[in-house]
């Protein structure tokens, strides 16, 4: 309760003041203008009149000082007060206009618990986030330059010593051509990707989905991948009856992606199972799959595009970066919300939609 900057204002402003009139008038009125008045009647022969003048104007007087202490002690104590509440404001104003130009390092001074105090540590955590998501867009840009970079320097050496007569037309040659197209080719399909999830809250075809059915949909879709590297894949159900209304094509993009992710980063003999239960918000579809585990500092950036916690992986190896922020954006268009978590040896990603 002390904390709070309401309370402070009315404390300190309202309590004084009232305590400062309240005394000065108590004080005159029962010490010094009504004694007055008791002894001019005992030792003057004054008219009623006279005397219930001389009283008004007594008690006028020290209620006009009253009033004029009371005003003083309040604008000196409001004046002290805002111009506290106003210090971390201004600063918060000062270091807005260097986030604005680029400069993400100064955090504004949180020196209260109250509500200023609030407003500076979610400033500051503002501050951080922005920082971290300008940094990630660097990374993001010089991503996306290497790899449309690497296969177009390729195809243009191979193309130039073709031109020249260095290397013949051999079929192994146009094959690897191909490939560095292919590469090309499947980074734009995943900006394009991309671009519909951003765009997907305008383009929901809704109906009635049996998520058990759609989830058993895609695992055979993947089976054949799973068999391949002798991951075992198990699905478990708290209610295989369970119905969203959701996109069925969209859902089951953002269904792939995780298992693709599943396929993709759980070692040979590994363990992939998908559980589908009902939390207090929708239906909860949770990815679990064994593994290394994400690094903690890497967690909360694995949904943001281009994130990669491993830069050392080739895009075969560790995928564009893409795909989780397309489920997260796909997911979030249906109004639901994504997350994960990781310890060493397992990984959790799951969805939530609204039932």
């Amino acid at each position: 309760m002390r904390n709070r900057l309401l309370w402070k204002l009315l404390l300190t402003n309202i309590l004084p003041v009232i305590g400062v009139i309240f005394l000065v008038v108590w004080l005159a009125v029962d010490m010094l203008a009504a004694k007055y008045f008791m002894a001019l009647m005992k030792i003057y022969d004054v008219s009623p009149s006279d005397i219930h003048q001389m009283f008004l104007t007594s008690i006028h007087h020290y209620l006009v000082w009253a009033s004029l202490a009371a005003l003083g002690l309040a604008f000196i104590l409001s004046f002290l007060l805002t111009r506290r509440v106003l210090r971390p404001l201004s600063q918060m104003t000062a270091i807005t206009k260097e986030v604005a130009a680029g400069n993400y390092s100064l955090r504004a001074e949180i020196t209260t618990g109250d509500e200023v105090g609030q407003l500076g540590i979610a400033f500051n955590n503002m501050a951080d986030r922005l920082g971290k998501i300008e940094q990630l867009r660097k990374t993001m840009v010089a991503d996306v330059a290497h790899e449309l970079r690497t296969p177009l320097t390729n195809l243009r050496g191979y193309l130039e010593a073709l031109n020249d007569g260095v290397i013949p037309p051999s079929p192994e040659t146009l094959q690897m051509l191909q490939q560095e197209n292919l590469r090309l080719v499947h980074l734009v399909d995943n900006l394009q990707q991309l671009a519909r999830a951003d765009a997907a809250r305008a383009y929901l075809k809704r109906e009635n989905i049996v998520l058990a059915d759609l989830v058993n949909q895609m695992v055979e879709l993947h089976r054949l991948n799973f068999k391949k590297k002798e991951i075992t894949v198990s699905t478990r159900w708290e209610d295989n009856e369970a119905q969203i209304y959701a996109d069925r094509d969209k859902l089951l993009q953002a269904m792939q992606n995780l298992l693709d992710n599943c396929c993709k980063y759980t070692p040979r003999n590994g363990r992939v199972v998908i559980a589908v239960s009902r939390v207090r918000e929708g239906i909860k579809v949770d990815f679990h799959n064994s593994g290394e585990g994400i690094s903690p500092d890497d967690l909360p950036f694995i949904f943001e595009r281009f994130f990669r916690a491993d830069r050392s992986r080739s895009r075969d190896r560790g995928g564009a970066g893409i795909g989780l922020a397309i489920t997260r954006e796909l997911i979030e268009a249906h109004g639901g919300s994504v997350g994960a978590d990781s310890v060493p040896g397992k990984t959790h990603i799951w969805f939530i939609l609204p039932a």
